[in-house]
């Protein structure tokens, strides 16, 4: 895994690169776990920009491969853009190459019916990412769908963790978990 310092840095460059994109917001915002915030951090914009989704991916993948993830994926939509930058800096870094799948909320009523799309091998360790936990709903979610597969997850990532109690949860409940970045309640976001 990157060094602390080196893991400091890249955590400060992707906090420079959310705040130019104006991916952190301030006001009063309902998350998706119907809880209000003060801040709104918008992950969509980091990781569907070229530089942010190239600096999210090197925060993340030295922890996929510490914690021998064979795969990274995450719930859809929002972690669809994340692990694609995972999976194809995977493929260009001269490491093992770790392919990307998703966790639809719905398995489709159509074609093959799957819930889970991407190349993922049966019994495969598996990291789960998204761009946010809060509750860790939506992380919940594609663990539960990926185990209910037969697949084993071996780390749940975020960049940003709210510490609004998902990451203790999940650590009680027995998975590794990493954050690039944590906020506090009054939003103040720095390396995690």
């Amino acid at each position: 895994m990157a060094s602390n310092e080196a893991a400091k840095r890249l955590a400060g460059e992707i906090l420079a690169q959310a705040e130019d994109l104006g991916a952190l917001l301030f006001g009063e915002f309902v998350l998706a776990s119907g809880q209000t915030s003060s801040y709104y951090f918008d992950g969509r914009l980091l990781t569907l920009s070229p530089k942010g989704g190239a600096l999210a991916a090197q925060a993340l993948l030295p922890a996929i491969r510490e914690a021998g993830a064979q795969a990274v994926g995450g719930p859809a939509v929002g972690a669809v853009p994340l692990v694609a930058a995972v999976a194809m800096l995977s493929g260009q870094d001269g490491g093992a190459p770790v392919p990307g799948f998703f966790v639809r909320k719905e398995a489709k009523d159509h074609g093959a019916g799957k819930a889970i799309e991407g190349p993922l091998a049966p019994g495969a360790r598996v990291a789960v990412v998204d761009d946010v936990c809060s509750t860790a709903g939506s992380l919940y979610m594609a663990i539960e769908a990926a185990e209910a597969a037969g697949h084993e997850v071996v780390l749940a990532a975020c960049i940003l963790d709210r510490a609004q109690g998902g990451a203790d949860r999940l650590r009680a409940d027995g998975y590794r978990f990493h954050a690039v970045l944590a906020a506090d309640a009054q939003g103040r976001v720095s390396a995690a």
